[in-house]
């Protein structure tokens, strides 16, 4: 079952890699004049969202072809339930006619009456088919158990498929709306959703900077901060906020923080408008001295 879904990731994966082969050697090479001259970007967010149908699709064929091997091996084992009993009649059947010539031989000599033969081999045929019940019935509660197992595996794994997908148009929806009173009420639905999301905090955060929020936005980055310690966005959406509080100190600490861990922030720093009192005051001077020595 999983190198069947390997084979099909490994032949999506191969023709996509031919396609973009075959479209990089009819393209002609892109100079950096061609892009600086792009005023929007070159992919579309629909591609995610068809990787994302592709991806559903996928986990859905799985999840059919486990349900599909599942009732064949429950098949399998009822059959083999059948055979048994067959075989078990059979046997006592058998059994019950060898008793049988026996008993008229003892008759015959005077050892026992029919009518005890006859009780005992009801009672021994009773014990063997009640033995052979109980040992089916054993195994049946094992496959029942078996399949509860899997159809809860199988909703689990829908119901996370559904989230990511609802959480996906949330954040494609956030990042085409221009206002930011709009994108909170939809980081505050994604949250909803998936309370633990630092993206969704830290962006969040962003928005309320836009308007004019600096404390509740430190409070959504400290919050960020407690889930994942070292994620850089928070750090540096709280140097904007202290900046808009003008706490210099506290906005280059938080910087510095951001800084080490991502170097690429000190360009957005000094083009970022929530962080332009900080850049034009000395005391930025100290992180650029602090990258030069290093």
């Amino acid at each position: 079952m999983y190198p069947i879904t390997k084979l099909l990731l490994l032949m999506i994966l191969s023709t996509t890699v031919s396609f973009v082969s075959a479209s990089t050697e009819n393209e002609t090479p892109v100079l950096d004049s061609d892009i600086d001259k792009l005023n929007q970007p070159l992919y579309s967010p629909f591609i995610e969202r068809y990787m994302l149908d592709e991806l559903k699709q996928l986990r859905i064929d799985q999840a059919a072809t486990k349900q599909e091997l599942i009732e064949k091996i429950v098949d399998r084992e009822l059959n083999s339930v059948d055979r048994g009993v067959a075989y078990a009649t059979d046997t006592i059947t058998y059994f019950f006619y060898l008793i049988a010539a026996a008993t008229s031989v003892l008759v015959v000599v005077g050892w026992s009456s029919i009518r005890d033969i006859k009780e005992r081999v009801h009672m021994m045929a009773d014990e063997e088919i009640s033995k052979l019940v109980q040992e089916y019935e054993k195994r049946l509660e094992i496959i029942e158990t078996q399949l509860h197992q899997k159809t809860l595996h199988i909703e689990k794994n829908r119901e996370e498929i559904e989230l990511t997908q609802e959480v996906q148009s949330l954040w494609l929806r956030a990042q085409q709306e221009p206002s930011a009173t709009n994108k909170i009420e939809i980081y505050d639905k994604i949250l909803g959703l998936k309370d633990d999301d630092v993206e969704a905090l830290t962006y969040k955060a962003d928005a309320v900077l836009e308007l004019d929020e600096p404390k509740w936005a430190a409070n959504l980055c400290h919050e960020a901060l407690q889930i994942d310690p070292e994620n850089s966005h928070a750090f540096y959406q709280l140097a904007c906020a202290y900046t808009s509080m003008e706490q210099f100190e506290d906005g280059l600490h938080y910087l510095s923080e951001a800084l080490n861990r991502r170097a690429s922030y000190l360009d957005d720093a000094r083009k970022d408008p929530a962080l332009l009192p900080l850049v034009n005051n000395p005391i930025f001077e100290r992180i650029e001295g602090l990258l030069d020595k290093g």
